[in-house]
């Protein structure tokens, strides 16, 4: 893939309260605990757009189904500035405790409902919690995304394969050290025992991948991010200090993850075709 952009995926995962109700739903009694989860829609997500706009940058943000209906002032707010909306399930339900019906359940209902809120059905798929099933490549097939962010496999972009046949779906994978959830959710109540990240050792991680990732042909970032914690100020400081690192190389394409796929396709049959 020489002489291409290097693309730089910013992604924003709005779990909202979801992040706790999909733990237990009886997490749904404790105001507390559910207003940490609140901050994503009712603080953060405000935050994240502000520094995009100031950037000129439009990306992908993957919402469970349940939050699209609650917030539509949030989904309203993202279409204005041209941010893609993307599938994370319905109520962020862990796949390895559904069965294969009740995956087809969240899959479908956030699907309608994000059609529902944008006009049109969500490109991209990002399952709860970093798993699949069984079942879900075939769902993901079956209704028509153009790409997936599910696997840990590859630094490079690539065609997923279902079922013995590649597909045209883009895997944008992501890894654990380039999402904020493993340096900064905390909840003692919840999940005693995990302490917070400061932000300036964030930063330097992901500055230190982007740094080898952007010498090496063919690769690409994937950043997940989460309002309810990378919104907060001094997570948001450290956010932008990596933007800014990341536009002083003039081959960074930041962007949605739907415009940027279709970018990449075309190159990426051509060396499935070749190989």
């Amino acid at each position: 893939m020489s002489n291409r952009k290097f693309p730089l995926f910013l992604t924003f995962d709005l779990d909202a309260e979801t992040m706790f109700t999909a733990r237990d739903p009886a997490y749904a009694k404790r105001p507390v605990l559910m207003s940490q989860g609140a901050y994503g829609w009712k603080t953060g997500i405000w935050r994240i757009m502000d520094l995009l706009r100031r950037y000129d940058l439009r990306t992908t943000f993957f919402i469970p189904g349940i939050v699209v209906e609650q917030r539509p002032q949030v989904v309203e707010a993202l279409l204005r500035d041209g941010h893609e909306i993307s599938h994370h399930s319905y109520t962020h339900a862990w796949i390895t405790k559904l069965t294969p019906d009740q995956e087809r359940e969240e899959m479908e209902r956030g699907f309608e409902a994000i059609k529902r809120a944008t006009g049109y059905a969500p490109r991209g798929y990002r399952s709860p919690v970093g798993e699949l099933s069984d079942v879900s490549l075939g769902l993901i097939k079956e209704y028509g995304f153009s790409y997936s962010s599910n696997f840990a496999d590859s630094d490079q972009p690539y065609l997923l394969t279902i079922d013995g046949k590649q597909t045209d779906i883009v895997e944008l994978c992501w890894r654990w050290a380039m999402d904020d959830a493993v340096y900064y959710l905390c909840a003692p109540t919840v999940l005693p025992g995990r302490g917070l990240s400061h932000p300036a050792a964030v930063l330097e991680t992901w500055i230190s991948e982007f740094d080898v990732l952007h010498r090496e042909p063919g690769s690409m970032m994937m950043i997940a991010m989460h309002p309810q914690m990378s919104g907060q100020p001094s997570r948001l400081a450290a956010l932008e200090a990596f933007i800014k690192h990341a536009l002083l190389h003039e081959d960074v394409w930041i962007g949605r993850c739907d415009q940027v796929t279709d970018h990449l396709r075309a190159e990426l049959k051509g060396i499935a075709a070749a190989a």
